[in-house]
């Protein structure tokens, strides 16, 4: 496969899973804001911290402003991570690769695009319609998953395809996991109340799971279990390395190309050190450094992956 396709296809579903996070996290914050107790300290500041560059100031006028708040992250082209400037890449990126992914992937990003760009959006997310449309991208966006497993060959663009999904999930979990702990000072012995905690499990996706697998009270504790170490929860650390993982081994393995077994070598310490890490070692450790370095190696390799096989300088 040229390098050019596989980078395309990398991104393609990079851009998507962060799409997909965005607006999850978009959505908690949305309805959360209408809690006049603020019991969860919920406001659109973790949201216009990880999906925007605005200086400190500029976040404290917008993270109580609704309208404009969402109106910056959905639509805002200014913004390099709005909604908006992130489905129109991933188009650019599907449109190249089109005889790479089938036609219900096509159509279904099309879709989203035209969506996004249809006129009076900026009316919708201002006034009591912005839940039904944040809903709807939603929904857009969990019928492009099902639509691209369902559809997708089992290929070397398949393998491409999902180590860019998960290496974008890993990269969301951990900083929404960094955003929430920092109000903390990442201290896992300050206990908070699940409430406090309802607003980082419902966009993760992990809210109803933890009420099913977690009974006891140690709500710091278990929620970063869940979020770091659960095996089967599918937007944990662990998860996200091990999918991710296994779709590198596969593209080293079919494309032995001069870097590739230092590149496994390199992801394979970050793996591990979440693999077989456990709460009392982060804690022991630093949960801040912890969360820090997972993202740092995380994008190193990103890097390295783009230098070996995307021909990057």
């Amino acid at each position: 496969m040229l390098s050019r396709i596989a980078d395309s296809l990398y991104w393609f579903h990079r851009y998507m899973e962060r799409a997909d996070g965005m607006l999850r996290l978009m959505k908690t914050s949305y309805i959360l804001s209408f809690d006049k107790m603020q019991a969860s300290g919920m406001t659109w500041e973790p949201s216009l911290k990880i999906f925007t560059s605005l200086p400190k100031e500029e976040i404290e006028l917008l993270k109580k402003d609704n309208a404009a708040a969402l109106y910056y992250l959905f639509l805002e082209s200014k913004n390099r991570n709005s909604f908006k400037v992130i489905i129109t890449r991933a188009r650019e990126n599907a449109r190249g690769v089109q005889d790479q992914i089938t036609k219900e992937v096509w159509e279904q990003i099309n879709q989203m695009y035209h969506q996004i760009n249809q006129p009076g959006l900026k009316e919708k997310l201002a006034g009591p319609d912005a839940i039904i449309t944040i809903d709807s991208f939603i929904h857009f966006s969990d019928q492009f998953c099902g639509i691209s497993d369902s559809t997708m060959p089992r290929g070397q663009g398949w393998n491409y395809m999902n180590l860019g999904k998960y290496t974008e999930r890993c990269l969301l979990t951990a900083e929404f996991t960094h955003s929430f702990f920092k109000k903390l000072n990442f201290n896992l012995k300050d206990e908070q109340d699940i409430i406090y905690w309802r607003s980082l499990l419902l966009a993760l996706s992990g809210y109803e799971l933890h009420l099913k697998n977690y009974s006891n009270q140690n709500h710091n504790y278990n929620v970063l279990q869940q979020l770091a170490f659960d095996k089967n929860f599918p937007r944990s650390l662990y998860y996200s390395l091990d999918r991710a993982n296994k779709y590198l081994t596969d593209i080293a393995a079919s494309n032995p190309v001069e870097g590739s077994i230092q590149l496994l070598r390199t992801y394979g310490r970050l793996y591990s050190s979440v693999k077989f890490a456990d709460i009392e070692l982060v804690e022991r450790e630093g949960l801040e450094k912890y969360l820090i370095y997972v993202r740092k190696e995380l994008n190193e390799f990103s890097r390295d992956l783009g230098r070996i096989y995307f021909s990057y300088s």
